[in-house]
């Protein structure tokens, strides 16, 4: 694991297949300009493979893991369990942020890590939600650690990476591109050991992570509000690959692994 510190002034046929080919249109609206950098006097960032960020994957796991990993914050590693994945729309509800919120808080005071994006929306306030209750964080980055989308998350990003952790499979000075985002997806569904869909439409980046959270075997959960939204096709979709439809945040408990690190399983056996 090699530690690199980056002073400011230098940071200038599977059904989860099926999407890579509507990426274009996914990530067409105009909501991927380059984003500002961002300014901590000083970012120490780690590299990593996903042996030392996650501990032991499997042959499913490891196919589309990335080589090569970036963290930034004092978050142990291997990280620790149970993690889930609050995702969903960038333009959500009120409604939708609400449900969020309450799900975020009660997985959080039950000391498990929320895992997002750090996009506007669902993501935000899974993040912020997670803080205020005194719980952990992680965000998961569709751009290099010292960038930051969108431009007004900016200082919410650094805080997780002083407090929190931050990760990224792409390199400083990496360019940004709407399929990096695609990808980040992709590695969110492999760092969270559940992953839940709280709001999103047809075309949302989120069902990205929710078909490979079902190609990796991983539970997921779609909010009850959209799993009944008869004017949406990709929840009946995903229900009938195994997607399980949450009507209360705590069954999400049911399903995660014990809190206990890597290593102390590991002296146990």
């Amino acid at each position: 694991m090699k530690r690199v510190v980056i002073p400011a002034r230098h940071r200038s046929r599977n059904r989860a297949g099926m999407f890579r080919r509507r990426t274009g249109r996914l990530w067409s609206e105009g909501t991927l300009k380059l984003p500002h950098q961002t300014s901590p006097e000083k970012t120490q960032i780690r590299t990593l493979t996903p042996l030392e960020l996650l501990g032991p994957l499997n042959d499913v796991e490891r196919k589309y893991a990335p080589s090569t990993l970036f963290s930034a914050g004092p978050m142990e590693l291997p990280l620790p369990r149970p993690r889930v994945a609050i995702i969903g729309s960038r333009k959500a509800s009120a409604k939708g942020l609400s449900t969020a919120a309450q799900i975020a808080s009660v997985l959080s005071k039950r000391d498990v890590v929320v895992v997002s994006g750090l996009a506007e929306g669902i993501d935000t306030v899974a993040h912020k939600t997670a803080m205020k209750e005194g719980g952990r964080t992680i965000a998961v980055l569709g751009t290099p650690l010292n960038r930051a989308y969108p431009r007004k998350n900016s200082e919410l990003q650094q805080e997780i990476m002083a407090k929190y952790l931050a990760i990224s499979q792409f390199p400083v000075g990496y360019p940004i591109q709407p399929k990096n985002f695609v990808m980040r997806n992709r590695t969110m569904a492999l760092i969270s050991n559940a992953s839940i869909i709280v709001e999103a439409g047809e075309t949302s980046g989120s069902l990205h992570q929710g078909w490979e959270a079902l190609r990796l075997g991983r539970p997921l959960f779609i909010w009850k509000t959209i799993a009944s939204d008869h004017s949406l096709k990709w929840p009946k979709e995903m229900i009938r690959f195994g997607a399980v439809v949450l009507t209360d945040p705590k069954h999400v408990l049911d399903v995660l692994p014990s809190s206990k690190g890597i290593s102390q399983i590991v002296m146990q056996i």
